[in-house]
């Protein structure tokens, strides 16, 4: 019977079915962070317990610390949370990407880019983001403390079987339009609750056409519109890009890796709960008006009005226009901006500073803009540094952090203030989540460039690049 690829993936890690009819699914591997990694382990050693499979279980310190340049002198003890991290990983023999680790960075960016989390395997994270990791074709559950004892003890987790939808993305995408651009069209086009309940597969000649670390920003959002998980079958490209990473099989283990991961893809005549198909082909720069990341236009769109939502939406639509400060019918492009953030697990890896780099570049930072960039990990960092994008960004006026989380909810007190507008390339756009009313437009890592350099919102197509 044809399967799809999500069925593949569980099927394949089913070890029992509870009579409260929940599955117990294996994971194969879990990466905790600093926020919920030093309460579950607490909780671990008050019951008596131990963990199962510490070789197969990461901690990262990324939530709380210090994006400043200098934190490794500064700031090199953190928070309580990344002390109680460094006692309990050590008393459990699980390795943590610390402040200083050469490969330290945000929990969504190191498991791919390290070689961790694999195609075809299961992964945990307590993170809503966890979904980040689909872009390699892995499937990942985001679970809460209660849910990350249950794996650090046991290996496993316990769900209801998820239902499955498959995403079309038809098209090309136009040149400066990307994989951000790409799923907040699809939100915008389905609904910020639309996918609630489902595993969702990103498939089509967008989603093959886009380089592995745009797969991992469409997968990203996936919890943005309530999916479960999300992810787009692995393929050549995904095996290449994985090929010598620190964690990745090599030798003959590789050779039977591969022909593995090879099965893992939907078979012709397999079925879906739901399909959709979202046509790319005509896609500008997106950009959020409102307060959710399904309110969202083209860069040349004017904000929509009231009565093109149903009655029962209304007003929530209303409180948005209030709360951004906009009005039905009004433009968004050359609105004044006050802060830029790029950084996060949704867009802050190499290639996405590559886009940063080409508008940024014998640029200043227009006037009364303030503008931070902070690398997705302590590998990225390095790699643009070896580029020359520290002194391009420097120069131009932005902040140069760290590896961490940063603004993407304030971490570290980087908030913006009352009333300013922000434009940031992170994935959750809700009231005061960069500060007490602050309002937050998310867009591509380009967008966010153009903004910083001309002070207000652009297409970024408009701005010359280096």
């Amino acid at each position: 019977m044809p399967q799809t690829v999500f069925a593949k993936i569980w099927d394949a890690h089913l070890v029992t079915k509870r009579s409260d009819g929940r599955d117990i699914i294996y994971v194969d591997r879990h990466i905790m962070h600093d926020l919920h990694a030093p309460i579950a382990m607490q909780k671990i050693v008050d019951a008596g317990r131990t963990v199962l499979r510490p070789h197969l279980t990461w901690s990262s310190q990324d939530h709380s610390v210090s994006i400043q340049p200098d934190r490794d002198v500064t700031a090199r003890e953190g928070s309580p949370f990344n002390q109680k991290v460094r006692v309990l990983a050590q008393k459990f023999g699980i390795r943590v990407f610390d402040i200083g680790d050469s490969e330290q960075g945000i929990s969504h960016v190191i498991g791919p880019e390290l070689g961790m989390v694999l195609p075809g395997s299961t992964y945990a994270c307590p993170d809503s983001h966890a979904c980040t990791v689909g872009g390699v074709g892995a499937m990942a559950f985001a679970c809460g403390t209660t849910e990350l004892e249950h794996v650090l003890a046991t290996q496993s987790i316990a769900m209801l079987r998820p239902k499955t939808m498959r995403v079309n993305l038809t098209g090309k995408l136009k040149p400066g339009v990307s994989a951000k651009d790409v799923i907040m069209r699809v939100i915008a086009q389905l609904g910020a609750d639309g996918a609630r309940g489902y595993v969702v597969e990103y498939a089509g000649p967008v989603a093959e056409a886009l380089e592995i670390e745009g797969r991992l920003t469409l997968c990203n959002m996936s919890i943005e519109w309530g999916a479960r998980s999300g992810l787009v079958a692995p393929d050549e490209k995904t095996f290449a890009w994985l090929k010598g990473r620190p964690y990745a099989p090599t030798g003959a283990e590789w050779d039977a890796a591969l022909a593995d991961w090879r099965q893992f893809k939907t078979d012709p005549g397999a079925t879906f709960d739901k399909e959709h198909t979202v046509d790319c082909g005509g896609l500008d720069p997106q950009i959020t008006w409102g307060t959710n990341p399904g309110q969202v236009i083209g860069i040349g769109d004017v904000v929509p009005d009231p009565s093109s939502v149903p009655p029962e939406r209304r007003d929530a639509f209303n409180h948005s226009l209030e709360y951004m400060g906009l009005k039905a019918g009004q433009k968004i492009e050359g609105l004044p901006v006050d802060v830029v953030f790029i950084g996060s697990c949704n867009n802050a890896r190499l290639s996405d500073l590559d886009e940063v780099a080409k508008i940024v570049k014998g640029k200043k930072l227009a006037s009364g803009v303030r503008a931070l960039i902070v690398p997705g990990s302590s590998a990225v960092k390095r790699a643009a540094e070896a580029k020359g994008y520290d002194k391009v960004f420097k120069d131009a006026g932005f902040m140069w952090g760290a590896s961490g989380c940063s603004m993407c909810a304030g971490g570290e007190g980087i908030v913006a203030a009352k009333g300013q507008r922000v434009l940031s390339t992170t994935n959750r756009n809700f009231e005061n989540r960069q500060g007490a009313g602050v309002r937050t437009h998310l867009v591509s890592p380009a967008m966010a460039a153009a903004a910083a350099i001309t002070g207000k919102i652009t297409d970024s197509r408009a701005v010359p690049t280096a």
